[in-house]
């Protein structure tokens, strides 16, 4: 018995677009080198980076040992960073509900009104969030409240943009079929398409709640309150060991929100 041919096999022809995703992987790599080189990018000097890596290796030796006497100094103001993530969160969660159907293209019909509401939140994200803080600390005083302001606008302009993106991006034929039935368009939005935005709503509320942990300890710098008040005075005097222990303390309290907000997350797909 002769041994039969192997089949042969059809191969596919390769898709016409396939070499755009490696032309544009080395497009970015080019442009990355180009903007390192010091006559037309920012100079990146890495020689640097070899002369002077002891210092750095200095102080980060120093932060390995954490000074764990200094703990109950970090208790109130770590308390206040989480009351003022939890507060900026909830009023900013509130505020930026109904902007996101007024800032949508599929559930505000009304151009205008949606051009100016997402030219608002477009200043509004333009100026950092520790600007913000400074001016209000100038405003209102050293504390907590201008802080949670600063957070408040903060949240605003990252909700408001994520949800209603999310919601230009769901089916629009609910939203049609209401409008046919001759359906107001607060109705609409209530009973169709508030619905479909929830889940991302609450995702992007528990991602906000997540930065501003993070954000409200850097706001303290400037005096707003937080973490950041403490951090500032103990990196003036160099102690870098309570320092460790304050950023110890911080990532702790981060993972755990992670933690939580994923679980959360799970239920709610």
């Amino acid at each position: 018995m002769s041994a039969s041919a192997p089949p042969v096999l059809d191969i596919p022809t390769r898709p016409r677009g396939a070499w755009k995703g490696p032309a544009v992987v080395a497009a970015v790599v080019v442009v990355t080198v180009v903007m390192c080189l010091p006559v037309i990018g920012i100079g990146v000097d890495f020689s640097a980076i070899a002369r002077n890596w002891q210092n750095g290796a200095d102080k980060i030796v120093r932060l390995l040992v954490p000074d764990w006497s200094f703990f109950p100094r970090t208790v109130a103001p770590l308390v206040e960073t989480l009351q003022m993530a939890v507060i900026a969160t909830a009023i900013g969660a509130a505020v930026s509900l109904p902007l996101s159907f007024w800032a949508a293209r599929a559930t505000n019909p009304n151009t205008p009104v949606r051009i100016v509401v997402r030219g608002i939140l477009n200043v509004i994200r333009s100026v950092p969030d520790l600007l913000y803080a400074a001016i209000l600390v100038a405003m209102v005083g050293v504390g907590a409240l201008p802080g949670i302001l600063a957070l408040l606008l903060f949240n605003v302009g990252i909700i408001v943009k994520l949800v209603s993106e999310a919601i230009d991006t769901n089916d629009r034929g609910p939203l049609e079929a209401g409008r046919a039935v001759g359906a107001t368009q607060t109705k609409i939005n209530r009973t169709l398409a508030l619905p479909d935005a929830w889940p991302a709503f609450a995702n992007q509320t528990l991602y906000v709640f997540e930065l501003n942990v993070r954000a409200s300890t850097v706001l303290g710098l400037v005096g707003a309150g937080g973490m950041g008040l403490l951090i500032d005075a103990v990196r003036t005097f160099y102690r870098y060991d309570q320092l460790s222990l304050i950023i110890l303390e911080i990532l702790i309290v981060v993972v755990v929100i992670d933690l939580v907000s994923d679980a959360i997350r799970r239920r709610l797909v």
